[in-house]
């Protein structure tokens, strides 16, 4: 058993209550805590934390980031929180539980500024840290003890106390084995913890939580999970994994993985990828609406393509276009789920096209892509839209045939047409 004192980094081989050093208790022990190296940051309430800093006379005060009466919460602090206020709340709710809230406007630029000082301060500890949000970060420290002369659970205590004295906010720190442990550690300990989970004791963790514990299971699907007689973590540790997925599809094995506190996605250090996306121009221009639907098809198989090369799903899809006169247009539509399936970004895609394309205006170029990307877990169980298992289950299917057999293998009606009209021309 190892216990690290995260005020002065000592780090002993035996449980204390205290630090034996500079006798301060704010202990973390943990029989694995030299032995692991993937790290969460999650920054406590950050919004409101800047602004607390900012303002000293809020320290004791409930305060809320947001948008004024017909607005929602940003983020609130903890004491707010105290009186049931909840990010994504509307505002006159949640004033109407804490009236005597502080409401502050939103200031991304402040934000920015603290998120990009502990994003120099995360990058000098190691090159591979993938941001999740603006005040949240995944970490692989795997290989760093030699180069900061400590293991990874003192680097990361360090991180948390120079972010403190630097920049004025506290964070949580979960370390783990996986992506999922270590963000679900940075979730037991806070505010200013400091959690660490070993991958053989996950289970026996996890298992007692309600379903929603899950990071992923959002409040539909746990509904949907509960109907289903599935209430608690230990329901899904139980459950027969072909009968997951025979009911929930690719989100059935999802379930059955994190469950048991499995995750095997690694920690990418490529936020600089924003987007994927396809385009092309054409040799003439176009007018006519079907054939500029059909391009749109063939564009939505290869940015689905791409981003499903590089296991990434996204919450925008964009439209480009220019026209004969190279006037360029750029519409978007942000969706309820992300996604990297090719008929979801089509069917997004499509009405915005429908809306640009009257048959009078020609056109030299389309594009279409998806940006506000995430990793990708499984295809979204979505309750206000059934079929969508379904078309994802077949776009799989035609996946992995035209993988074994060659981009031919499948065709679909449009691609067939498509594939004439080119012999036609040609």
């Amino acid at each position: 058993m190892y216990a690290l004192c995260r005020d002065c980094l000592h780090l002993e081989n035996g449980a204390v209550s205290a630090c034996t050093r500079c006798g301060r208790g704010r202990i973390i022990a943990h029989p694995a805590l030299t032995q692991l190296s993937i790290a969460h940051l999650d920054c406590d309430a950050f919004f409101a934390a800047i602004e607390k800093r900012d303002d000293p006379s809020l320290k004791d005060k409930p305060v809320i980031v947001g948008g004024g009466q017909r607005g929602v919460v940003s983020t609130c602090c903890y004491i707010a929180r105290l009186y049931g206020v909840r990010s994504a709340m509307p505002m006159f709710t949640a004033l109407k539980l804490c009236p005597d809230a502080v409401v502050i406007s939103s200031n991304f630029g402040k934000y920015r500024e603290a998120a990009a000082m502990m994003r120099e301060k995360m990058d000098a500890l190691t090159p591979l840290v993938q941001p999740v949000s603006i005040d949240e970060a995944c970490m692989d420290l795997s290989g760093t003890e030699t180069t900061h002369h400590a293991p990874p659970a003192v680097s990361l205590a360090r991180l948390a106390r120079d972010i403190e004295r630097d920049i004025g906010i506290t964070v949580s720190i979960g370390l783990s084995s996986n992506k999922f442990l270590a963000k679900t550690a940075s979730e037991l300990d806070k505010p200013r913890g400091f959690a660490v989970i070993a991958p053989e004791e996950a289970e026996a963790l996890l298992g007692p939580k309600p379903i929603d514990f899950l990071h992923g299971v959002g409040p539909k699907f746990a509904q949907k999970l509960a109907a289903d007689g599935f209430d608690r973590v230990h329901d899904i540790q139980q459950a027969e994994l072909k009968a997951l997925i025979r009911r929930y599809g690719e989100t059935g094995m999802w379930l059955k993985q994190r469950a048991h506190g499995l995750d095997n996605r690694p920690v990418r250090n490529d936020e600089e990828r924003k987007s994927v996306s396809s385009e092309t121009t054409f040799r003439t221009d176009i007018s006519d609406p079907a054939a500029l639907e059909d391009q749109l098809w063939q564009l939505c198989v290869k940015t689905a393509d791409r981003a499903k090369a590089v296991g990434v799903v996204g919450v925008v899809v964009t439209l480009k276009l220019k026209t004969a006169n190279f006037r360029a247009l750029t519409r978007r539509i942000s969706l309820s789920e992300p996604t990297q399936l090719a008929q979801e970004i089509f069917r997004a895609g499509r009405p915005l096209l429908a809306r640009e394309a009257n048959g009078r205006e020609r056109f030299r170029l389309i594009g279409i892509g998806i940006s506000g990307l995430d990793d990708h877990r499984a295809d979204t169980v979505d309750l206000l839209d059934p079929s969508i298992a379904k078309r994802a289950a077949a776009e799989r299917a035609s996946d992995a045939a035209r993988a074994r057999f060659g981009t031919d293998a499948v065709v679909t009606g449009r691609a067939a047409r498509i594939a004439k009209l080119r012999e036609s021309d040609g």
